[in-house]
């Protein structure tokens, strides 16, 4: 049986959008929700009916430790790691040193070369073992470069459930576009606040808040806002076969 102690105000929408034997991943689309005596601000929850724990909201970056443990796993030299990713060596071998930091586009397509999960390469090693955890965007969103482009890493890739979580925010007339991932890898856009647009299938398709798609992510897309406010939006990406 699943229960958990969740007060917030009546206006409050609460829909499950993944079920894994108990688990329960619930979406908050009031901007506020309180939880044994804390306020949470756009926040995710995922929980089960077994003992409750918290994670440290600080996620751990780790780009380039990651980058060197996966290239290791699969036995990659740097010039093979460079062909599969299209990243120069140059570039891969300053990342893995902390001497460059790649930009979401560049981690997008060295995570695609990989074929992983982008936070493969921002989170550390799970473990394994699902547990209920509290995220709070808030604490965990980091800009792009200074360029309007906000990303909170809310639930990283667990293998277990085959996708991760983000929440990620545009600012008035930013523009994002993102390689095709591998084969199979689908995107759930949910469209929290703002209005945006989204590309894929060779056209870019308005999402106002409330409103969500789901399209193959094997293709050029992209994202970009369209009104006058910053647009905040929920990305789930799933995972083939993970």
């Amino acid at each position: 049986m699943i229960a958990a102690a969740l007060a917030y105000p009546m206006k409050t929408a609460i829909k499950p959008v993944v079920m894994c034997e108990s688990f329960i991943l619930v979406m908050l689309f009031h901007p506020f929700v309180r939880y044994n005596g804390h306020t949470f601000n756009l926040a995710l929850v995922r929980y089960n009916a077994q003992a409750i724990c918290r994670e440290n909201m600080q996620t751990e970056i780790k780009v380039g430790d990651n980058l060197k443990r996966l290239r290791k796993e699969k036995g990659w030299s740097l010039d093979t790691a460079a062909k599969e990713t299209g990243v120069s060596k140059a570039m891969l071998g300053q990342i893995e040193r902390g001497e460059s930091s790649p930009t979401v586009a560049k981690l997008w397509q060295i995570a695609s070369g990989f074929n992983v999960s982008f936070s493969s390469f921002i989170t550390t090693s799970s473990n394994n073992e699902l547990t209920s955890l509290f995220r709070d965007a808030n604490e965990l969103r980091r800009e792009e470069y200074n360029v309007g482009f906000f990303v909170s890493l809310l639930f990283p890739f667990e293998p277990a459930l085959g996708f991760e979580i983000f929440e990620l925010t545009l600012a008035p007339n930013y523009q994002h576009e993102s390689e095709p991932h591998n084969r199979g890898v689908t995107e759930h856009i949910l469209c929290i606040s703002g209005e945006m647009a989204v590309l894929f299938d060779g056209q870019w398709h308005t999402l106002r808040a409330g409103q969500a798609v789901r399209f193959n992510a094997n293709q050029t897309h992209g994202y970009k806002n369209i009104g006058k406010e910053n647009a905040v939006f929920h990305d789930v990406i799933h995972y083939p076969g993970k």
